[in-house]
């Protein structure tokens, strides 16, 4: 399923990965270059095996490990508030 961010989350790429500004909260959150891999394939309208797949292809993971860390990020951003 495709990511989407609320409309007051704020998103901006840096050298190490991506910033999360929730504007409610006034919390940052920071993505890695891994999570952010997967957070721009699902916001592009990837799934999460399609998430999972760039992580193999980009990482040196293992497919089964990559599909857990999706489902996690996923997790955690859609109960913290930041995605739908």
């Amino acid at each position: 399923m495709a990511l989407k961010f609320g409309t007051d989350v704020s998103t901006a790429r840096t050298d190490y990965g991506t910033v999360l500004l929730d504007e409610r909260a006034g919390a940052y959150w920071e993505l890695n270059p891994t999570a952010t891999l997967v957070v721009g394939t699902l916001t592009a309208g990837g799934d999460e095996a399609d998430a999972a797949a760039a992580l193999t292809s980009a990482f040196d993971v293992d497919p089964v490990r990559a599909a857990r860390d999706v489902e996690t990020l996923v997790r955690e951003l859609r109960a913290s508030g930041l995605a739908e």
